[in-house]
């Protein structure tokens, strides 16, 4: 990984392109070269149970499958559209009602097809975790990815 990457910018570039990522409020809290953390403050909106006011379970998934994606932008030297191939949740708990919610995602192997990452949830303690996940992105290389994208992410461009 190149040092002059700005590991936040480009990741809170990348959340700015993806609607789903305004629509639900997740924002870049760090990033660097070995991780990243997205925040997704409580609504009621992505509630699952009214009657508890626990998150749904899919906004968790759309969280976690975020959080490795946005890492996997930040683990490569060039720009490079990652679509996702595989993810796999562990739900360990129920996050508790009126608390931001954390993803901390890492990319631990880099091969020449294939990024691997995985993503733990949590509420302010990574040791407690809420869920975990694993998830694989296909690698279609940088000449394949949209020049626009590209710019967008270099801070080239605005969204």
């Amino acid at each position: 990984m190149h040092e002059e990457i700005p590991y936040f910018d480009r990741a809170a570039r990348f959340l700015s392109m993806l609607k789903h990522t305004q629509v639900l409020g997740m924002k870049i809290s760090e990033a660097n070269a070995e991780f990243l953390t997205i925040e997704l403050p409580y609504n009621i909106s992505h509630v699952g149970n009214p009657t508890t006011g626990v998150i749904h379970g899919g906004v968790l998934t759309t969280l976690m499958d975020t959080a490795c994606g946005t890492m996997v932008i930040n683990s490569l030297p060039e720009i490079e559209l990652c679509p996702t191939l595989d993810l796999r949740v562990d739900y360990v708990r129920a996050a508790e009602p009126n608390k931001s919610i954390f993803a901390q995602a890492q990319a631990y192997r880099v091969s020449r097809n294939v990024v691997f990452t995985r993503c733990t949830v949590h509420q302010g303690d990574v040791s407690k975790p809420v869920a975990n996940c694993v998830a694989t992105f296909m690698r279609i290389g940088s000449h394949l990815t949209p020049s626009s994208m590209k710019d967008v992410l270099l801070g080239k461009t605005g969204v």
